[in-house]
């Protein structure tokens, strides 16, 4: 096997984040003597998030603690690893004068390469980062396939150096188990990750197995594995974020609730909990710890790609609520920045009228809210029409019932919306807590589940009964007119295991097709936020159609920079021990 060779430090760009000066020229100072002649220096960590959103550096330096301010480094790391700003390429070490178990532990399931005690020698930095490089080289040929889209290759190389026991055959199968659960093989996925936790009682690799629970649809069985996680240790942050999307999609509100409080006290700093906090408390109905906390998100990262500008929705609700006329004219503000930006994201688009509606509303401009809430009601038959907004012209249907605006269509409108996306316990309480300051609406909302499954019942007793294909029939008929994925889901499963008892299956199969369009292809699911935002414990792919996807948060328009990163691990016994394994 050729020898992998450390790239030229004189090419490289690295930054240090430390607010005391001293401490930033020392470094600064050894990384010239390392040969990194482009060496940036930030004293902030805002500033440090800006730097790394627009410019890829090979190395990055930060400090674990920034006193004066009450950041911390790794909160930093966290919020730029979920919002895919670390590129594989970058080597991100933490300084620190101090490193506890805990911190290393929690540090070893981020994008991080290591830690560097205080105080240490040039020889000692210098050989850190040099090997920390020489293993991003030595694993270059998984990531060229993940480059290319070639994922079965990816994943094979992955699997074939964790068996073979290669150098950095726990980083591979890391990046393996990702793979894995990305090409939907979740079985497969689980059972590497079991592989690592017999090897290394990792907790990634345990938190991998509640995941691959969680998109195999055993989000029970996920729970027991994240409960007994996190009794194993309690500060483990990214495995309350994934208990608490399990709870959403159970329907558990308060459980996740009380999760989300527990994962944002961990990491008070962080963007991203900041706002599943705050989306939780507005669903529950907790408008004063919706306020603080998307307030809060927004003041740490309204211009920043951590940010989800749904968040900036329900904080406009949150100020109607509390009749803050100031607040609604910053959101109002905040979006015409932001639609200067993202003019063509309709997810922008829609989110800058729901907050003009509720404006409006406030103004008591009446005819030109009912006007608009109109334009919006003719979009929920389309595709792109997703569970999110759903829920948004769900919450501005209930405030204008709540405020006595006459509109004839709005029970009609609630019900088209309830039969298209009532398709679990938790989609349909979560589309009803967006209606709860209109009580006739939340129950309209809850009625449609059971109609669904009465559907979906009917459908399965008339097949059993030995007319499949009036079954398929009558579920593609229903879903026509619901728009509603789930009965969509069942006509594909019957007429895929009775094709050959149906004589006009080709026909069925072309309705079938049809129908996806017209339902759009996101599978409706009860999260918080966008969709598309890197999972807890996930490791993000970086491939070349990842690169070139439009800019803006959202859905229709996944986040991305020159750094859109994949991040990886770093090995626990190897940062204690301040040396590679």
């Amino acid at each position: 096997m050729a020898t992998a060779k450390e790239p030229d430090p004189t090419e490289s760009q690295a930054l240090v984040i430390d607010s005391n000066a001293t401490s930033r020229s020392i470094l600064v100072a050894q990384l010239r003597e390392y040969g990194i002649h482009r060496v940036v220096q930030c004293s902030r960590v805002q500033d440090a998030r800006s730097r790394l959103e627009h410019t890829v550096f090979d190395y990055v330096l930060c400090e674990q603690y920034f006193a004066e301010s009450g950041q911390s480094g790794q909160t930093l790391l966290d919020d730029l690893r979920r919002a895919q700003m670390l590129p594989f390429s970058t080597v991100f070490f933490m300084v620190t004068a101090e490193a506890s178990y805990a911190a290393v532990a929690e540090a070893a399931e981020s994008a991080l390469d290591g830690y560097l005690l205080k105080p240490f020698t040039p020889s000692a930095l210098f050989e850190r980062l040099g090997l920390a490089r020489l293993r991003k080289t030595h694993l270059r040929p998984i990531f060229d396939a993940i480059g290319r889209e070639d994922f079965e290759a990816a994943a094979q190389l992955c699997v074939e150096r964790f068996e073979a026991r290669k150098p950095y055959w726990l980083y591979a199968a890391r990046i393996g188990t990702e793979l894995l659960l990305r090409l939907a093989r979740h079985d497969e996925a689980r059972t590497l990750f079991e592989a690592v936790i017999e090897a290394r009682a990792l907790p990634w690799a345990k938190l991998g197995v509640a995941r691959a629970q969680i998109e195999s649809g055993q989000a029970p069985r996920a729970i027991t594995t994240l409960q007994g996680l996190i009794g194993e240790d309690a500060s483990f942050a990214d495995a309350y974020d994934v208990l608490g999307r399990a709870q959403v999609e159970m329907g558990h509100f308060e459980d996740a609730m009380a999760t989300y409080r527990t994962a944002s006290s961990l990491t008070p700093d962080s963007v991203v909990r900041l706002q599943k906090l705050g989306m939780m408390a507005h669903y529950m109905g907790d408008r004063e710890t919706a306020a603080k906390a998307l307030s809060r998100a927004a003041v740490l990262g309204i211009d920043s790609k951590l940010f989800d500008y749904q968040s900036l929705v329900l904080l406009a609700f949150s100020h109607f609520a509390g009749n803050d006329r100031k607040g609604l004219e910053r959101c109002m503000a905040d979006f015409a920045r932001i639609l200067e930006r993202h003019g063509d994201s309709r997810r922008v688009q829609r989110f800058s009228e729901i907050v003009a509606v509720l404006q409006q509303i406030q103004q008591r401009q009446f005819a030109q809210a009912v006007a608009g809430v109109r334009s919006m009601a003719r979009e929920i038959g389309m595709g792109d029409f997703d569970y999110e907004a759903a829920c948004n012209l769900s919450s501005l249907l209930a405030v204008l019932a709540a405020t006595s605006i006459d509109l004839h269509e709005g029970p009609a409108w609630v019900t088209a919306i309830g039969m298209r996306y009532a398709n679990t316990r938790g989609l349909c309480e979560l589309m009803a807590n967006a209606c709860q300051v209109h009580d006739e609406y939340a129950d309209i909302v809850r009625g449609c589940l059971p109609q669904i499954n009465k559907t979906a019942e009917n459908a399965v007793a008339l097949s059993l009964s030995g007319d499949p294909g009036g079954a398929v029939a009558q579920l593609i008929d229903s879903a026509g007119t619901t728009l509603n994925t789930k009965l969509l889901d069942m006509a594909q499963q019957m007429l895929a295991r009775h094709a050959g008892r149906i004589e006009d299956a080709a026909a069925r199969q072309e309705a079938i097709d049809a129908l996806r369009v017209r339902c759009g292809t996101t599978t409706p699911r009860a999260v918080l936020g966008q969709a598309t935002e890197r999972k807890p414990g996930e490791l993000v792919l970086r491939t070349s159609s990842a690169a070139s996807a439009p800019p803006g948060p959202g859905p229709s328009a996944a986040p991305t920079s020159p750094a859109s990163p994949f991040s990886e691990p770093a090995d626990l016994a190897a940062v204690l021990r301040l040396r590679p394994m």
